[in-house]
């Protein structure tokens, strides 16, 4: 086989394994990275660099497993994009925790958050109560947005905040 079509081939291989590992363990625990995580992606690098470019050790195929990666990433981007099915297969879609003050223990459970954590989140976006809360969305993202209502004035207030822990779930 001609060895830039094997390394082309490999790289496609391996970028289809790692967004189907990463559909599947997680991807909104790769959103904010802390030591292990950082740790985890140096050592899933090293081991699929020798499965994208085999014996091909030199410049040539090193640049050309990193060009099929970027034409990979671009076509799988472009695919979500269009094909609304697609882009559902590849992200969850957000999940509402909290409507009109009161908390869905359902969707906590699904998406594996602790109603305490859910009260850390609400009250990083400044409101004091849940009962506060108009709508908590946990975002595809794997961060929480806040849309509050102030009972006073009945004025709506929205923030969104980089949670540090990300959640996972599917």
């Amino acid at each position: 086989m001609n060895p830039i079509l094997d390394v082309v081939l490999r790289s496609v291989c391996v970028y289809l394994f790692m967004m189907i590992a990463i559909r599947l363990f997680g991807k909104n625990q790769l959103s904010q990275l802390n030591a292990g995580d950082v740790v985890l992606l140096l050592l899933i690098s090293n081991a699929v660099q020798n499965a994208m470019v085999g014996q091909n050790s030199s410049l040539e195929g090193g640049i050309i497993a990193a060009l099929v990666l970027f034409i990979a990433n671009f076509i799988v981007k472009r695919l979500m994009f269009s094909n609304r099915s697609f882009a559902s297969l590849m992200e969850a879609d957000p999940v509402i925790l909290v409507k009109d003050g009161v908390e869905d223990s359902v969707a906590l459970r699904k998406v594996k958050i602790s109603f305490d954590e859910l009260n850390e989140a609400i009250r990083e976006h400044g409101v004091e109560t849940m009962e506060n809360v108009k709508l908590a969305i946990l975002e595809v993202d794997g961060n929480i947005s806040v849309i509050s209502q102030d009972k006073t004035d009945k004025q709506t207030h929205y923030s969104r905040i980089k949670r540090k822990n990300k959640r996972k779930y599917h």
